[in-house]
């Protein structure tokens, strides 16, 4: 067992609750989402050997590519695959949003009571769906695949990943290994609950512990891409960072902005008031010239500063009650009623 779950030490094992017993599961007990964006050489074998797996798993599934708005034939040879099998549904987005807006896609779609993602590129072993939809079956939320043995670049993939991860891990307080592998499960619920912009979808471990999941990480296997190029590269560094800070303030401060701005805001304002009675008081007892000093400046801005960032905490704290009312959307999680 790593040393980085973020779980109780003993899951539930209640039969009632934790696990996904045969007797309460709906129609569907799994869906595998699978976002795809030009992989048209990857998409028979990654078919083939996904359902291969689903199938000896021996439960109700169902197999649901996104297409991304890809431009290499991918979208047509989708349409040929499921018109010929009733286990794969192909969802095609109108263009490319990113692979964010695929995931939180095959969410919404998804029937099954467990929803397990992977990538399309055939990087992600199919064989692990099983391993980490039996792990989750334990007791948790989340579970994340993590990619031990990487087969990757050591200097255009594996470092800069190394270094996200760690930084990652102590912006979140949550920390796993890898963030980057597209191979997790999730309970249903916990998928739904998460919503995903811009590139959020590196982030999910830390949005569902924003919503209070269990999350824990398992190792994983990992291959060399076979066919096509990666859609990776340094250039998405920035976009992570901007990203992260983000999450930050979502796990930190999002029911409650004014506890960043008011702070600043107030401080401001009192450096400022304190400023301005100085320079009153040399102005009204010593007759000293204040309109060319740079003090005088200074004052003004603190003042203006803090009444702005004031304003902009209550119009934060008002943006985020009509986030959650105009969603019905609680500010809480209920894990379990008894009784």
């Amino acid at each position: 067992m790593i040393d980085s779950l973020l779980t109780p030490s003993h899951p539930q094992q209640n039969n009632s609750n934790s696990e996904l017993t045969v007797a309460r599961q709906p129609s569907i007990a799994l869906s595998v989402v699978v976002p795809i964006y030009n992989e048209v050489e990857t998409i028979p074998h990654l078919v083939t050997q996904i359902t291969d797996v689903l199938r000896r798993m021996d439960i109700a599934y169902e197999f649901i590519c996104v297409d991304d708005g890809s431009t290499d034939g991918s979208v047509t040879l989708l349409k040929q695959i499921a018109a010929e099998r009733d286990d794969l549904r192909v969802v095609l987005l109108r263009r490319n949003y990113g692979q964010s807006a695929a995931m939180s896609a095959g969410f919404h779609q998804a029937k099954g009571q467990v929803i397990v993602t992977l990538d399309g590129d055939l990087q992600n072993e199919p064989a692990d769906i099983a391993t980490v939809y039996h792990k989750l079956l334990e007791g948790y939320d989340l579970v994340s695949g993590w990619r031990k043995e990487r087969q990757d670049n050591a200097v255009t993939r594996l470092l800069p990943s190394k270094i996200a991860n760690k930084l990652i891990a102590s912006v979140t307080g949550v920390h796993l290994h890898d963030y980057g592998c597209s191979l997790k499960a999730y309970r249903a619920e916990v998928a739904r609950d998460m919503h995903l912009y811009g590139e959020l979808h590196r982030f999910l471990p830390a949005l569902a512990y924003i919503e209070g999941a269990r999350i824990t990480e398992i190792p994983v296997r990992h291959h060399a891409r076979q066919f096509g190029e990666s859609k990776y590269g340094l250039g998405r560094t920035l976009r992570v960072m901007m990203d992260l800070l983000t999450i930050y303030f979502m796990k930190t401060f999002l029911t409650r902005p004014m506890h960043v701005f008011g702070p600043f805001g107030i401080a401001s304002i009192f450096l400022g008031f304190v400023l301005g009675l100085y320079l009153t008081f040399i102005k009204v007892f010593f007759n000293e010239a204040i309109g060319t000093r740079p003090l005088l400046m200074l004052a003004v801005l603190l003042l203006i500063s803090g009444i702005q960032l004031f304003s902009f905490g209550l119009l934060a704290e008002l943006s985020m009650r009509t986030y959650h009312e105009s969603q019905k959307r609680p500010i809480y999680r209920i894990r379990e009623i008894v009784g």
